[in-house]
């Protein structure tokens, strides 16, 4: 792999699993010094001690600890250029049977917790005269999801986030954009396939085929693959590429699903 974020301090949320410590693992194969943020510190040393990067323990939704976190990352690498906020957490429920603690607790940390991250990481970037901002959003923003009324609020509501920061930062150099990921191969998934798996008496392999049967790639994606997806956003490939979102979900948005019955 070459060197496109040669030179660059990126910061990653949620940076121990999943999508997270794949986006940590492929910026640092391009070049740039990583630190990765989290509340669990045994994942975050693992994946900082794989690509010689830095663990921070930090809660998201907590701005001094996260302003703390981003000043320890600046001083350690000499400035930040790129933020990923992938933290996140899944909530299940319609409005009438969601509880207000699961309600508060998806937009903490799925939008307030975006929000603080980029508030502390914001002066560091315009001391480097700009930089890059991937919020890692889901399909289940662009679409209805069933029992999922806080998640796809939550998700939502980083396309407004994002586009907010790319109007009022772009003069400053800033780039802000969303990345949309659809089913990928995670701890995550695998947990929701299991579950499935069990309430419908299949196997997990089973659960995973039944949820991309109607993909036109008919998979889920490799952690890696959104990796990419997230490296292009963060570098000067995208250099123009500002207040959008990029949705990689193996086509799954494309398919009208009122015609899936002449298939």
């Amino acid at each position: 792999m070459g060197s496109r974020l040669e030179g660059k301090v990126a910061l990653v949320t949620g940076g121990g699993t999943g999508i997270g410590a794949a986006i940590a693992r492929r910026f640092a194969r391009s070049g740039a010094r990583v630190a990765v943020i989290g509340r669990r510190p045994a994942p975050l040393e693992e994946i900082a001690g794989q690509i010689d990067g830095l663990a921070v323990v930090a809660d998201v939704t907590d701005a001094a600890a996260m302003a703390g976190a981003v000043e320890q990352i600046a001083a350690a690498f000499g400035g930040l250029d790129i933020v990923v906020a992938n933290a996140g957490v899944i909530s299940e429920g319609d409005v009438a049977g969601l509880t207000d603690a699961h309600w508060r607790q998806a937009l903490a940390i799925n939008v307030t917790g975006v929000m603080e991250t980029v508030r502390a990481a914001l002066p560091h970037l315009m001391r480097r005269g700009g930089g890059s901002i991937v919020s890692i959003s889901s399909v289940a923003g662009l679409m209805g999801c069933p029992q999922s009324a806080a998640y796809c609020t939550s998700k939502a509501a980083l396309a407004g986030f994002t586009r907010s920061l790319a109007v009022d930062y772009g003069p400053r150099g800033i780039r802000a954009n969303t990345l949309c990921p659809g089913w990928v191969r995670t701890p995550m998934s695998d947990e929701e396939m299991a579950a499935l798996a069990e309430e419908k008496g299949i196997t997990a392999e089973e659960a995973a085929r039944s949820v991309t049967r109607y993909l036109p790639l008919a998979r889920m994606a490799d952690p890696d693959e959104i990796a990419g997806c997230a490296e292009f956003l963060a570098s000067e490939d995208a250099s123009f590429v500002t207040g959008t979102i990029l949705t990689a979900d193996g086509g799954g948005c494309i398919v009208d699903v009122g015609m899936l019955a002449f298939s």
